[in-house]
């Protein structure tokens, strides 16, 4: 009976001690990337957002982010450039359908309010490291995730050797609710 209590008394601190599970909502959310070609910014979203979210701020050590969209929902507001984009030179969405990240750690960082994150992000068959300042607002039923990164669209193999800049800018802004 001791065991049995133990135990039980060992799952409920358990419970209570991880993370908050949390669901990325594509409504609401926004994946933006800004690019330039020829001089002139060219400006794009993804959607199909999905994934798992594990979030504490005050457990950080114990949080975790897998997150993906959907690469054929490239939009630039150019179908014929959109198009173009999900062929094989660019994001290949017919053999890569997905662009994950996958956290490996989540550090505070030295401004107030303002999180570290270190993660695994891969586009095509490329997986590279990046890491990135984030912020964690509590909204109703969970939290609203916003950050901005820069990545070398060369470092994954996309656009070979085509006329725009090889640095890009992506903006997340990510509403996670409760799972």
């Amino acid at each position: 009976m001791k065991l049995f209590i133990g135990l039980a008394s060992l799952l409920l601190l358990t419970a209570f001690t991880l993370p908050q599970a949390y669901t990325p909502a594509d409504s609401g959310s926004s994946v933006r990337f800004r690019i330039k070609n020829f001089g002139f910014n060219v400006t794009g979203t993804f959607t199909g957002l999905q994934g798992n979210i594990q979030f504490d701020p005050k457990d950080l050590a114990s949080s975790r982010f897998d997150v993906s969209i959907d690469a054929k929902t490239i939009n630039t507001g150019v179908d014929m450039r959109d198009n173009h984009l999900r062929k094989s030179e660019y994001f290949d969405v017919e053999n890569y359908p997905q662009i994950r990240f996958v956290s490996v750690k989540i550090s505070p960082s030295t401004k107030r309010g303002t999180l570290f994150i270190f993660g695994k992000l891969t586009i095509k068959k490329v997986t590279k490291d990046i890491s990135f300042p984030f912020t964690a607002t509590p909204k109703a039923n969970g939290y609203l995730f916003n950050g901005e990164f820069k990545i070398n669209r060369r470092d994954f193999k996309v656009g070979g050797g085509s006329t725009i800049s090889d640095n890009l800018t992506v903006t997340l802004s990510v509403v996670a609710k409760k799972a």
